[in-house]
C-alpha cells in the first residue's frame, strides 16, 4: 500500500477508470483557497491579479490519469466551490454597484440568453466549416429545449446538469466555443436566482 504522507482529499479513481491529476487538482484547491481567503469581498480585490474565480473555476478541467482522483467527487466539490465564489462576486457587485444595477445586468444576460434560445432549430449557433466538426446540432438543440422548459418553469434542470452536458462530434456542427458562452450564461443566471 502506498503511503503518500498525507491524506488524499478525495477518493481515487478505481479500477480502468481515469481520474484526475491528483497534483493538478490539488494545486488548484490550495490556489482557490488561498484567493478566498485573502479576498476582502471587494470588487477589486477579487478581481486582483491571480484571484480566482467563479467563471475559471467553472472552465478549469483537470487532465485525465491512471489512479488520479474520482472525476465525480472533484466534480461536485468544484460545482460547490464555484457556486461559494460566485456568491462572494455577487454580493461584492451589489455593494459596489446597487441591486439595482446588479439585477439590470442579469435582465440583460437574460435577454441574451432567451434571444439564442428563440432562434429557430439547426439554427441557433454558427456552424463549423466544411472541414470541422462541431457539437451535433440535434443534441445541442435538445438540450437547449430543456433550457427553455426550464426557464419557462416548466421543468427543473441543474447547474450540474448544464455544466455536464455532453455533445458528440459532428461535421460542420454548432461552433464549441459559442454553444459553451451560452451554456456558461445560462449557469450563471441559474446562480444569479438563487
Amino acid at each position: 500500500m502506498q503511503n503518500r504522507g498525507v491524506s488524499s482529499a478525495f477518493p481515487l479513481a478505481t479500477g480502468r477508470q481515469p481520474g484526475y491529476r491528483i497534483d493538478q487538482v490539488d494545486a488548484f484547491l490550495e490556489r482557490a483557497r488561498a484567493s478566498y481567503e485573502q479576498q476582502g469581498g471587494s470588487e477589486e480585490s477579487i478581481a486582483a491579479a491571480g484571484s480566482v474565480t467563479s467563471a475559471e473555476i467553472r472552465a478549469t478541467a483537470f487532465p485525465l490519469v491512471r489512479r488520479g482522483y474520482a472525476a465525480r467527487f472533484v466534480d461536485a466539490a468544484m460545482d460547490r466551490l464555484e457556486e461559494v465564489f460566485y456568491e462572494r462576486e455577487r454580493r461584492a457587485r451589489i455593494a459596489e454597484q446597487g441591486e439595482e444595477a446588479w439585477w439590470a445586468e442579469t435582465q440583460q444576460l437574460l435577454s441574451e440568453v432567451r434571444g439564442r434560445l428563440e432562434r429557430p432549430r439547426g439554427k441557433r449557433f454558427r456552424r463549423r466549416g466544411i472541414f470541422a466538426t462541431g457539437y451535433r446540432i440535434s443534441q445541442v438543440d435538445a438540450f437547449l429545449d430543456r433550457v427553455t422548459a426550464m426557464l419557462a418553469g416548466q421543468a427543473s434542470l441543474t447547474t450540474a446538469q448544464v455544466r455536464g452536458a455532453v455533445f458528440h462530434p459532428q461535421w460542420r456542427g454548432y461552433d464549441e466555443d459559442q454553444v459553451d458562452a451560452l451554456l456558461d450564461g445560462v449557469i450563471e443566471l441559474m446562480l444569479a436566482v438563487r
